[in-house]
């Protein structure tokens, strides 16, 4: 991986619990401070996106579609997803979905403790609105 492009995170860590339940109750006591900011839906403002606001909500139900393992894995890399969403100015790798060409997925990759990460957003063009999907190990 290139550290050149990977935002490397200053502030969060991983979340060190080795079971599911543990880094569940973790990431979801960070979501629930961020929840309890607005009355609406939650959200992060984006530096890359210029302030505009990233809705959290889709993450949760991305998730529950994976494999316990999986999911256990991906929200290690939480809170650091949050601080890459909020901080990173790199440039992220761009993906047009080819079915629809109203979406478009955004990858910023990430580096925490010598591991690298992908911060998944996608965009809906139709409702002019971004949300953050999915936080996952990069692969070598």
């Amino acid at each position: 991986m290139d550290d050149s492009i990977a935002y490397q995170c200053q502030q969060s860590k991983l979340i060190p619990a080795r079971t599911y339940p543990d880094v569940c109750k973790v990431a979801r006591r960070i979501f629930r401070i961020i929840e309890n900011k607005t009355k609406r839906r939650p959200y992060l403002r984006s530096s890359y996106f210029r302030g505009q606001k990233i809705f959290l909500d889709n993450f949760w139900p991305h998730l529950k579609q994976k494999p316990y393992p999986d999911q256990r894995r991906r929200l290690q890399f939480f809170e650091c997803a949050l601080e890459v969403i909020q901080k990173s100015t790199y440039p992220p790798f761009r993906k047009i979905e080819d079915g629809y060409l109203q979406i478009i997925f955004y990858r910023f990759l990430g580096k925490v403790e010598n591991r690298f990460f992908v911060v998944q957003i996608k965009e809906d063009l139709k409702r002019q609105q971004k949300f953050f999907m999915s936080v996952f190990e990069a692969k070598k």
